[in-house]
This record gives structure tokens, C-alpha cells and sequence, in this order.
């Protein structure tokens, strides 16, 4: 069994599996929070309702994260310990960051918030729940600094062969950080609210607490448009950083072969990777493809054939996640921007609401797009261009990491059964009385 394949499966799973939990944390935080400001400034007690009912839903889900995270972490000691060893004094102080300054935020206060109804002033009960928001979203500024890094090595020397850390802010300010968190943290702000969209949409087929959940999916219509429109507009700014820092990447997600100056997009294609080229091209926008990689349209874009096929990241995966993605943002947006048309009377268009709840797994699928793009498209390089991924994978036998990958997904499986029955038996059963807890 080959090791190198098994602990990249090993961390695949891990990584899409935790990645189911993270978006809905870091946007429904803020959905809360924003919903417990409403009810501060208003008295109105429908948000007080829609506070404890989404909240709990978000402690739900936040439990899991958590769990998955921890694990996950532990794997760049067990299977990838050569990489470890290579660069943590650059990786290492990024995790050790966010683990002692915004997880603990978040988790303290989480705690303060749960625990603190009618017991803490009202004003110092909804400063916890900002915190908590301001916590996870700090938590994914730290980890995508991390991961950033390893997309583009800035900010470090080798020294005793070894890259250390030479300019901190250097790796956290680069543009590249900058763009994958903003871009990351978009993602999780749609799915946070095609979540309370899809569940408002369920309860108002059956006319249930209406009114609750009016103000609900009208809040989450404007929030998930918004998002929804931003993630595309902002979107772009990616190929230009891709055509500057990982022109494999961007070449493997358009299925671009030749390098050529006013490079078109075909924007229905097929990509045929043995022989080195597409074998369906139609509907071919001129110049295109330079246009958004450097905003001129007579920018060279380099191709996949410009570096051995060794150093190529795999074209179809690559290329099929990327365009599966732009396709549902397109989705996204269309029925966001339907369900803000008649966050007035969704009622009366069923159509709409059936389709909302039948959209809930959509932007599940949408993040889990962005990351294999972003992880397979990096390929054959752990640290781009620094470090392949076949030298950071620790010395162990691959029966060991055998073991370990089927444990993971039993366990796994068992974890993400228990989170969606929960989440979706406390969905029907719809918000409590707010004399059950708290003000």
C-alpha cells in the first residue's frame, strides 16, 4: 500500500469532513449575533425567538467542528511529519496563534453565552455572542494564513534546511491570504444562509410559525444575496492572483494547453489531459481568460505545456470542481435574489420555498468545490513550488495509515450522522417559547 496515497486520502477525508461544519459556524456566529442585536435594539420577541432557535442549531454544529478540527491538526505530526519538521517554525506559530488567541475567544465566550441567560446584563450577554462570531472568524484568518502560506511562501529563508520565519506580517498581510480568507469567508456566509433560507422555506410550506419564520428568511434573503453577489464580483480577483503565483493552477482550472498572448475562454469544453489537449472547445469568448488574469486583453497566459507533466496539477478534477462551482454561484445568486423579490409573501410562491429546502446542501457542495480546486490544483507541491508533496509524507508503512483511514471514517460517519439528525430534528421542531431560557 503506497503511504503517500493513503495519507493524502487520510487528510482528504479529514479536511472535506471538517470542512462540512466550519462555513455554518462562521456565518451562522454572525446570523445570531445580528439577530440578538435586532432583538436588543427592538424588544421585539420574535428575535429573542429566532436567537435561541438558530443559536442552538449553531451550538449543534459548533460541537462537531471542534472535535474533527483537533483531529485534523494531529495529522501533520502522525502522516506528514517531514513537512512538520521542514517548515513549523512558519506553519507551527500560525496554528499555535489561533489556537491560544481566537479559539479560546470563541470557546470562552460560547460558554459565557450559553451558560449566562439572565445571569450576565443584557448588553454584556450580546457582546458575548459578537465575540464568539469575532472569535470563529478570526480562528479562519489564522488557519487560512497557514494555508495561504503553503499556496504562496513568502516572509521565510532556509536556513540548516529548513524554512524559518523571517517577516510574520510578511505572510499574514500577503495578497494572497487577503483574497483566500475574503473569498473562504464569502462561501461560508452563503451556506449560513441558505441554511436558515432552506429551514424558514420547510416551516412556511407547512404554515408553521409564520411570522417567526418570516423575519427569518427575510433576513437570510438579503445576507445570502449579498454574499451571494459579492463571492462572484470578488471571484475574478482570484485569476489575477493565480496568473501571478500558480499559473498551473489557473492553466488546470480553464483546461489552457498553450501559451499564448489574448488567451480565450471556452466556456464549454472538455478536457482531454492524455493527449495533451481539449477535444471539445466551443462557444470561445476572444481574449477572455488574459482579460481576467491581468485585465488586459493581450496579457500571455501560460499553459500546461509550458512545465513537464510532473509538475501539472490533475487537469480534469481540477477543471470539473472549478466550473461545478462558478456554476452553482451563478445558482446561488438567481435564487437568492428570487427569495428578497418575496421575502414580503413567500407563502405565496411555494415553488420557491420547495426549492430552497432542496438548496440546502448546495453550498455544502460549493465549499467543498473551492477546496479541491485549491488543494488538488496546488499539486505535485505540498509548499507551491518549495516542497513536493511526496517529500513531506512521514516514513511510516502504509498499513499503518491504512488503519488509521478506515477508522477515521467510521468514526467520521458516525459523527456526521449524529450532527445532521440533530440538526434537522431540532430544524422541525421549530423555535421554543422564549420562557424556556433566558430573558
Amino acid at each position: 500500500m503506497d503511504v503517500l496515497f493513503l495519507s493524502r486520502l487520510q487528510f482528504a477525508v479529514a479536511t472535506y469532513f471538517h470542512f462540512l461544519f466550519v462555513p455554518l459556524t462562521l456565518g451562522l456566529s454572525l446570523l445570531v449575533a445580528i439577530m440578538q442585536t435586532k432583538w436588543y435594539r427592538s424588544g421585539d420577541p420574535d428575535y429573542l425567538r429566532m436567537t435561541k432557535f438558530w443559536g442552538k442549531l449553531f451550538l449543534i454544529n459548533f460541537a462537531i467542528g471542534v472535535v474533527t478540527g483537533i483531529t485534523l491538526e494531529f495529522q501533520f505530526g502522525t502522516n506528514w511529519s517531514r513537512y512538520s519538521i521542514f517548515v513549523g517554525d512558519v506553519f507551527g506559530s500560525l496554528l499555535a496563534i489561533e489556537a491560544t488567541s481566537a479559539f479560546f475567544l470563541e470557546s470562552t465566550f460560547l460558554a459565557v453565552w450559553f451558560f449566562g441567560w439572565d445571569r450576565i446584563s443584557k448588553k454584556l450577554h450580546l457582546a458575548s455572542i459578537w465575540l464568539v462570531a469575532i472569535g470563529s472568524n478570526l480562528s479562519a484568518f489564522w488557519i487560512l494564513a497557514a494555508n495561504a502560506w503553503m499556496q504562496s511562501p513568502v516572509g521565510y529563508e532556509i536556513r540548516n534546511g529548513r524554512a524559518e520565519l523571517t517577516d510574520f506580517f510578511a505572510v499574514i498581510f500577503q495578497p494572497f491570504e487577503v483574497l483566500e480568507f475574503i473569498h473562504t469567508i464569502g462561501g461560508a456566509y452563503i451556506l449560513a444562509g441558505f441554511f436558515v433560507l432552506g429551514i424558514s422555506a420547510w416551516h412556511l410550506l407547512r404554515r408553521n410559525e409564520q411570522t417567526f419564520f418570516r423575519k427569518s428568511f427575510s433576513l437570510a434573503a438579503v445576507w445570502t444575496l449579498v454574499f451571494a453577489l459579492f463571492e462572484v464580483l470578488q471571484g475574478h480577483m482570484n485569476a489575477e492572483i493565480l496568473h501571478h503565483k500558480q499559473p498551473m493552477k489557473l492553466a488546470a482550472m480553464e483546461a489552457h494547453w498553450e501559451t499564448k498572448a489574448g488567451a480565450p475562454m471556452h466556456l464549454i469544453l472538455w478536457p482531454d489531459a492524455e493527449n495533451e489537449r481539449n477535444s471539445v472547445e466551443a462557444l470561445t469568448v476572444p481574449s477572455l481568460l488574459s482579460i481576467l488574469a491581468n485585465y488586459d486583453p493581450d496579457t500571455e497566459v501560460k499553459g500546461l505545456k509550458s512545465v513537464p507533466p510532473a509538475d501539472r496539477p490533475p487537469v480534469l478534477p481540477t477543471f470539473l470542481a472549478f466550473r461545478a462551482m462558478v456554476g452553482l454561484a451563478f445558482v446561488f445568486i438567481a435564487l437568492s435574489a428570487w427569495a428578497v423579490l418575496k421575502r414580503g409573501d413567500p407563502e405565496g410562491s411555494p415553488l420557491l420555498l420547495k426549492l430552497l429546502v432542496f438548496a440546502i446542501p448546495l453550498p455544502y457542495i460549493a465549499n467543498e468545490l473551492g477546496w479541491t480546486v485549491a488543494e488538488i490544483g496546488r499539486q505535485p507541491w505540498i509548499v507551491y513550488g518549495v516542497m513536493r508533496t511526496s517529500d513531506a509524507v512521514s516514513p511510516i508503512a502504509g498499513s499503518q495509515v491504512a488503519v488509521s483511514v478506515v477508522a477515521f471514517i467510521v468514526v467520521y460517519t458516525l459523527l456526521g450522522a449524529a450532527d445532521f439528525y440533530l440538526l434537522a430534528k431540532y430544524a422541525r421542531r421549530g423555535p421554543v417559547e422564549s420562557r424556556d431560557a433566558g430573558y
